[in-house]
């Protein structure tokens, strides 16, 4: 069930809240099993044994403290990281998102965007984990173990990276609009948020790529959107 899936909360701050509440109190209000971790070491500890669903950093960090942090998250675990950061300029989201995190949220933050993102991220990994593996044309997508082939070679994708080639995957051959696809694999609240798609599309092509630079798979429609390439 969603709503008592495990939450890390690294950092927590009472006053945070657009609301005057803890996230903490947020969190557990909605029957999430929420885990609090004061220092990174702690937190990196948290996400090794208690395997939690899902991070939100309500740490005030500066803007390295939280590129940092992203990547020792993601250096060791899969788990979706969402940063809740005081305004960050285009030129940090980017890191940020380069960096791990699977999403932001800028102070003061509304308590029911938050929890929207949370959901979004909680719900598409239920309701992927029953569905049988997707096939189309050399992809190979596992749901269950959430893993990835290309022309038989295992890829490891981060979260959302995973959501995002899944969306393209069930419309294989097919140019999905921007908006479309931010508020796919993001949620509606995302659609303003282009910086997401370039990120991602990006770090995608690395991976399944053999000329990140000229892809066959994942191909830009200029002013239009994305398209998966299956036919090869």
């Amino acid at each position: 069930m969603i709503s008592s899936s495990r939450v890390l909360v690294v950092g927590h701050d009472q006053t945070s809240g657009g609301s005057g509440d803890g996230l903490e109190r947020v969190l557990s209000g909605q029957g999430y099993l929420v885990r609090t971790a004061y220092e990174t070491d702690a937190a990196l500890s948290s996400i090794d044994e208690w395997r939690p669903h899902l991070v939100v950093t309500d740490k005030r960090l500066s803007p390295s403290e939280a590129l940092a942090l992203c990547r020792r998250i993601r250096s060791m675990s899969k788990v979706p990281v969402i940063v809740l950061s005081d305004a960050p300029s285009e030129a940090m989201k980017v890191e940020l998102l380069e960096s791990g995190a699977d999403d932001y949220v800028s102070r003061p933050y509304d308590s029911g965007e938050l929890l929207a993102r949370a959901r979004a991220i909680l719900r598409r990994s239920v309701e992927d984990s029953s569905e049988p593996p997707l096939s189309t044309g050399v992809f190979r997508i596992d749901f269950s173990s959430r893993r990835v082939q290309v022309a038989g070679r295992e890829v490891r994708l981060t979260p959302k990276e995973f959501d995002l080639l899944v969306y393209l995957a069930r419309h294989p051959n097919r140019v999905i609009d921007h908006r479309r696809l931010l508020a796919a694999v993001w949620g509606e609240q995302s659609e303003e948020h282009p910086e997401y798609l370039r990120v991602f599309i990006g770090q995608l092509r690395k991976k399944l790529e053999d000329d990140p630079a000229q892809p066959r798979y994942l191909v830009t429609e200029a002013w239009v959107g994305y398209r998966l390439n299956t036919d090869w």
